[in-house]
């Protein structure tokens, strides 16, 4: 984490300086003017901690602010070190644990006034990011409400369950459930957590428009109750790595694109031989090896969901990774 430190007074300065002694990556931005140093530097660091006043830090950093998922987080210490205030992205921005770390380092207190911690719930939308689960703002801040307000969150799953965090229970009836997780459609009008564990191998004839790619995906996700939101990345041959309409297609979407090599795809076994793409680019298939190739990048076995479906232009197959719900972060 880069984080910057503003301090306005000389005994502020002397606790920047032991801060910046015991902290990596932190430097003491010192330029005149607390609102200057906050505007000029809010994009270019991770973390900030002024050693000020709450209210002169509030009145600089609110014309900043923009979004918890993007903004800094924002400690204040005053400046005999005693407390160590996380004002801002205590959560997903890790403001909380860096008031912690500036409390521990100066031997004061961290103050800490996010709900879950103070009620020792589970942080749910760190939980969610930590667990590669994707959801709108509005289920996240509704089901965390749920969560605050009862200090327990039921939740429906058809993945494994390793463990789950505070206040999340497991029910088996879903129409008891506060959340569904889930990388399927079929669920209703429930709150959805959506774990991203598919990857869509695809293959395409050259010159295919990004038009093309959009209505087979939306084919593919209708036919098979799946979530887009579930998609964690594309997959395809290494000779498709120029192909503009793939290339827009996933751009839109904001998904990775992994290619392979045909020797690569040559060495992936049960999958549908293609003689059409042994011809073009001497590999026995794209989608399916591709799919299987990029989900085997996760140490468990994926399987594949759907082998190719053929469109005018495109082939896709769809590989599953397996996902386990755990209460700690874990790589999927």
């Amino acid at each position: 984490m880069k984080i910057a430190i503003i301090a306005i007074t000389t005994g502020g300065r002397k606790i920047a300086r032991q801060l910046k002694a015991a902290l990596d990556h932190a430097t003491i931005i010192s330029e005149k003017g607390v609102g200057r140093n906050f505007a000029k530097n809010w994009q270019s660091f991770d973390g900030f901690i002024g050693v000020m006043a709450t209210g002169i830090a509030v009145r600089s950093i609110g014309p900043l602010l923009v979004d918890k998922q993007t903004d800094p987080c924002v400690v204040v210490v005053d400046e005999k070190g005693r407390h160590a205030i996380s004002l801002l992205s205590g959560h997903l921005g890790g403001g909380n644990d860096l008031a912690s770390q500036v409390a521990a380092i100066l031997g004061g207190t961290p103050v800490i006034t996010t709900a879950s911690d103070t009620l020792g719930v589970a942080a749910l939308d760190v939980w969610a990011r930590d667990q590669h689960l994707v959801a709108s703002k509005e289920v996240l801040t509704h089901v965390s409400g749920i969560l605050v307000n009862n200090r327990v969150l039921h939740i429906y799953t058809d993945l494994e369950v390793q463990s789950l965090p505070a206040g999340l229970k497991q029910t088996n009836d879903m129409n008891q459930a506060d959340l569904i997780i889930s990388n399927q459609t079929c669920y209703g009008y429930k709150p959805v957590f959506c774990p991203q564990n598919i990857v869509v191998g695809t293959g395409c004839n050259r010159g295919t428009p990004v038009q093309e790619f959009d209505q087979a995906m939306h084919e593919l996700c209708l036919d098979l109750g799946l979530n887009q939101w579930a998609i964690r990345n594309l997959a395809s041959i290494d000779k498709k790595n120029d192909e503009a309409g793939l290339l827009t297609f996933a751009r839109h979407h904001n998904w990775q694109i992994y290619f392979y090599s045909k020797d690569e795809i040559n060495r992936i076994t049960d999958v549908t031989f293609s003689k059409a793409a042994m011809k073009a680019v001497g590999a026995i298939g794209v989608a399916e090896p591709c799919a299987l190739l990029s989900a085997t990048l996760n140490p468990n076995k994926p399987q594949l969901i759907s082998r190719k479906r053929k469109w005018q232009n495109i082939t896709m197959a769809v590989a599953e990774i397996p996902f386990t719900l755990s209460a700690q972060a874990q790589d999927h």
